[in-house]
């Protein structure tokens, strides 16, 4: 197991490393001299670091490509308040040398329980035809083992083994709450297009070694993909309505909610809006998250700026942490002339949050 995983770059900043990753990208760039320099994008399970290598790189130009592990040895910095690695040396692993479980970030929860939460809201379903749709999915080995693994993002949000199937469990959990509030609204249609928003990212996204674009994904994205996949398993579910197919095809190709942000179509129905906002809503919930634990060991409760919310955030757990009262000075052994002021008077008691205790 690696010492050294990219989450502590806190603790090592203006440190020399030595450690393993998986590189998420390689770019050979001109120097203002003209000479090549290497940009590249590293990565374990605990997240990507750019790293640039500026001497000597003739000499590894050619020896890795993207996909391949390295052990590098560099200096952890700052550079614009990022961390970056200034490598020093680095090579290629032999596959003797890799341990795979290093490299890709995988959920804390138990996959096996997200499945079966995810079966008992499907078998709770009182329309037929889409209960009959949905466990045609899940019982598609193929389809179900890659459920189970597949990220829901590259980057953004629940990017890590395990991702998809979190994120669909977290919104049917929070869409059938929703629902209650809204009695319009169609708790088995809008579960559904919870279910198949994102089931195309199986094959829009490869995460074998890194989580990259698979060339299939890069050409057609998964709203293409995933009415390709409903097209294949409605063949195998006789008689389903077909205005039922199409609200479900609007669901998939209107749940990014913008034109602005790829969707073909603006939601046009309540479950189609609902399921836009959810959606949008676990998502960016799930970025905050996963930022907080990244800066977990940082003192301040600011973050570093999040590029998918344009945005620095705020951990308001940490901001309403009481901070530890700072320890008096030692009295002098003798007191100075004149009157000395009562200790209690010249300390400023530290502020007591509402509800709280001194």
């Amino acid at each position: 197991m690696k010492e050294f995983y990219i989450c502590d770059c806190t603790r090592h900043e203006n440190k020399i490393i030595t450690s393993n990753f998986v590189v998420v990208s390689k770019q050979i760039k001109p120097k203002k001299s003209g000479e090549p320099y290497l940009a590249l994008t590293l990565g374990d399970r605990s997240g990507q670091l750019e790293a640039k290598m500026w001497d000597n790189v003739e000499d590894v130009l050619n020896a890795f490509d993207q996909d391949d592990f390295l052990k590098v040895k560099g200096l952890v910095n700052k550079y614009k308040n990022r961390f970056q690695l200034t490598v020093h040396k680095l090579r290629k692993l032999g596959e003797s040398e890799i341990d795979f479980s290093d490299y890709l970030p995988k959920t804390t929860k138990n996959i096996d329980d997200l499945w079966k939460a995810l079966a008992e809201f499907v078998a709770s379903f009182q329309n037929p035809h889409l209960k009959a749709l949905v466990q045609a999915f899940m019982s598609d080995p193929e389809i179900a083992a890659a459920f189970r693994n597949a990220p829901a993002a590259k980057t953004l949000h629940h990017a890590y083994i395990g991702g998809l199937l979190d994120h669909v469990v977290s919104l049917f959990r929070s869409c059938d709450l929703v629902c209650r509030n809204y009695p319009q609204v169609n708790r088995d249609l809008l579960l559904s297009g919870a279910f198949f928003h994102d089931i195309g990212k199986i094959h829009e996204l490869a995460y074998n070694r890194s989580f990259s674009y698979t060339t299939r994904g890069q050409l057609l994205g998964h709203m293409i993909i995933e009415l390709e996949m409903l097209q294949a398993k409605l063949a195998l579910v006789p008689d389903f309505p077909l205005e039922l197919k199409t609200l479900l095809e609007h669901l998939i190709i209107s749940h990014h909610g913008e034109y602005e942000f790829g969707s073909p179509k603006l939601p046009m129905f309540p479950e189609a809006l609902l399921l836009h906002y959810m959606d949008d809503l676990d998502s960016k919930m799930e970025a905050m998250r996963a930022q907080f634990e990244r800066e977990a060991d940082l003192e301040s409760p600011w973050t570093s700026y999040n590029a998918s919310l344009g945005r620095p955030l705020l951990n308001s757990a940490k901001f309403l942490t009481p901070k530890p009262a700072a320890a008096p000075e030692d009295s002098p052994a003798t007191e100075p002339e004149g009157e000395a002021e009562p200790i209690s008077e010249s300390i400023e008691e530290a502020p007591i949050l509402p509800g709280r205790k001194s």
